[in-house]
């Protein structure tokens, strides 16, 4: 592994010792909302997550506008490109892709994501995806077991 940040991510958070959630996709959106210490995020159509994590963040905040993490069940390229230009990313944001190996077509979707030039670093989790768009981050994609 090349990235002192991935590194830092998968041994400290994704591979502590502990499990939040039986989902593990729910499961990696806890604990990264822990190790990163977010303050913004936004669940997109999704009440009973947002629930869960309010539950265990109380002091979290859900924000349609400029978020620490953006959680979503797929992401198309245009809805990405959305994203970016209202302005809801700031340079430390990360947005975590549910279920990408569900189905034909949200792999796909993924694998498009993955080659946009304003996505720096990208881990496939098999549950689901984290990309970033850390500019001095050179462009690498991860696939990491948990």
């Amino acid at each position: 592994m090349h990235s002192p940040f991935v590194f830092k991510y998968v041994t400290q958070c994704l591979y502590s010792g502990k499990r939040l959630h039986r989902d593990k996709s729910i499961n990696v959106l806890l604990k990264s909302i822990a190790y990163f210490n977010f303050d913004s995020i936004s669940i997109n159509h999704q009440p009973i997550i947002k629930e869960l994590v309010q539950l265990n963040f109380p002091k979290i905040r859900f924000d349609e506008n400029m978020v620490d993490l953006l959680f979503v069940n797929q992401l198309t390229v245009p809805a990405f490109q959305k994203i970016l230009s209202e302005g809801k990313l700031h340079y430390h944001s990360l947005i975590l892709v549910s279920s990408i190996y569900d189905n034909h077509r949200n792999l796909e979707q993924w694998n498009q994501l993955i080659t946009l030039p304003e996505i720096t670093v990208s881990i496939d989790m098999y549950h689901c995806g984290l990309i970033s768009i850390r500019r001095e981050q050179v462009k690498e994609h991860f696939t990491i077991r948990i």
